[in-house]
């Protein structure tokens, strides 16, 4: 028997596998499982880092008798003071976190081309699992900072667009599956959020910082084993040389295929500013937080990072019930198609910072420190709204993406994520310029502007990125 003939069998028997068990995760593909449960472990490392990150740099690393010991701080400083002007430790704080957290979305390009053009997605996404381990490791040192921020950035690069691409990979075109599929990925996105502010948060705040990037570390290396252990349920690759010819041989993209590539790159803005409420939690609100907001509770005084945690816990809550709504609507009228959905996500999350506006009033008005519960408000609406945008945006991404071309298609998605960052990074700056409530009161006109982008593509280009049988139809009309 040659070995053609046993690469062919096997090849088989796991097409076979995955045939068997396509509805046996929740009426899904067992790979998404496994696909799931890796993310979950990934994020789990990405937000036990992100938890501590900003605290670590603004309440410790960046204070003048630690900054020194970073290599390679002062030409980074330079370098952002030369746009910015000159930054206080907080300010220089979020600027760096903001680079960071804005970075990490712009990598994935580079990973889906890694993939896509030469080592395929498996090998990318160990090794982008293995580069993250290797970064929050070198957190524990001071000086290795930025290196970690290196590795950190370019592990994320290599595994965040292709396994994103590996779930979209598990459906046919016309699947209807696909969108909902995105939402349950992300859950298991919520879950690693509920734990790692707590575990990696709480071991950073109480016991040593590098304790709690050390745990992060040790979540990276789960997720890579999970995703080893998972393998034979997920799509198939073929061999590179393979997958060349049939690229060199495919045919160039139609005049439609051409027109939803610019569009899906031209509404990246809007996309931009759907998610700055959302990703000022991370940045802004704790510092605000820690500076206005009263944290004790029974005696017990709770830890900055936990704040993500009831985010997480709220979002995870809010996805579900978004996943059960859509199901409901389903059956009785038409479901809106992903753009419309994003418009709607829009103008809910804007309610968020918005209602910031009445805790900052207070504040500014000489009152006592706010309540805890506010976080619990802030989050309930912003997470409504965003179940409805970043997993159907990974949909609609996902579902208009030529073949061939589905790892880079998700990382041109993930450029709004690296540019809200870097905009949030700068936006939290304004944090010690302008009052709280004109502060926020600015993010909800931003993300509600977003919303009225959004609907203006659905008004001007809706049959464009409809899906091609509901484009079809509405031709035939």
């Amino acid at each position: 028997m040659t070995s053609a003939t046993l690469t062919a069998g096997r090849a088989d028997a796991t097409s076979d596998t995955r045939a068997r068990h396509d509805r046996a995760f929740l009426g899904h593909p067992a790979g998404l499982g496994w696909l799931s449960f890796c993310e979950l472990w990934e994020r789990f490392s990405y937000y036990g880092m992100q938890a501590l990150l900003v605290l670590y740099l603004g309440n410790y690393l960046f204070l003048p008798d630690h900054i020194g010991n970073v290599a390679g701080i002062g030409t980074l400083r330079a370098a952002i003071e030369s746009v910015t002007g000159p930054r206080s430790t907080l300010q220089l704080a979020s600027a760096v976190f903001g680079l960071y957290t804005g970075f990490v979305y712009l990598t994935p390009i580079f990973g889906g081309l890694l993939a896509d053009r030469v080592l395929g997605r498996t090998r990318t996404v160990v090794l982008g699992a293995l580069l993250m381990a290797l970064g929050h490791f070198l957190m524990a040192f001071e000086a290795a900072l930025l290196p970690a921020l290196g590795c950190l950035l370019l592990g994320v690069g290599c595994f965040k667009g292709n396994i994103a691409a590996q779930v979209g990979d598990l459906y046919a075109p016309g699947d209807k599956r696909r969108a909902s599929a995105f939402q349950i990925f992300m859950l298991a996105v919520q879950i690693a959020v509920i734990a790692a502010p707590i575990v990696c948060g709480t071991l950073g705040e109480k016991v040593a910082w590098h304790w709690g990037f050390g745990a992060a570390g040790v979540g990276m290396l789960l997720g890579l084993f999970v995703y080893l252990g998972g393998r034979r349920y997920l799509p198939p690759e073929a061999p590179r040389k393979a997958a060349k010819a049939e690229a060199e041989v495919q045919p160039p993209l139609g005049r439609r295929g051409v027109l939803q590539v610019v569009l899906l790159v031209a509404i990246l803005p809007l996309l931009m500013l759907s998610i700055v409420g959302n990703q000022q939690f991370n940045n802004a609100y704790p510092l605000w937080s820690q500076k206005f907001m009263d944290m004790s509770v029974g005696g017990f005084e709770v830890p900055v990072t936990w704040l993500q945690a009831v985010d997480a816990t709220v979002s995870f809550i809010t996805m579900l019930g978004s996943i059960a709504f859509w199901r409901w609507w389903a059956t009785r009228r038409r479901e809106p198609d992903e753009v419309a959905k994003i418009a709607l996500g829009c103008f809910l999350a804007a309610g968020a910072p918005a209602l910031l506006l009445i805790p900052a009033l207070s504040i500014e008005a000489g009152g006592a420190k706010i309540s805890i519960l506010w976080t619990f408000a802030y989050t309930l609406v912003n997470d409504i709204g965003f179940a409805n945008i970043l997993p159907v945006g990974l949909a609609l991404y996902s579902r208009a993406a030529p073949r061939g071309l589905q790892g880079v298609m998700i990382g041109i998605y993930y450029l709004h994520l690296f540019l809200g960052n870097m905009f949030v990074g700068w936006l939290a700056g304004l944090l010690e310029v302008l009052p709280g409530s004109k502060f926020w009161l600015l993010h909800a006109a931003l993300v509600a502007g977003a919303g009225v982008g959004m609907l203006l593509v659905k008004l001007l280009f809706g049959r464009l990125l409809a899906p091609d049988e509901d484009a079809a139809s509405a031709q035939a009309a």
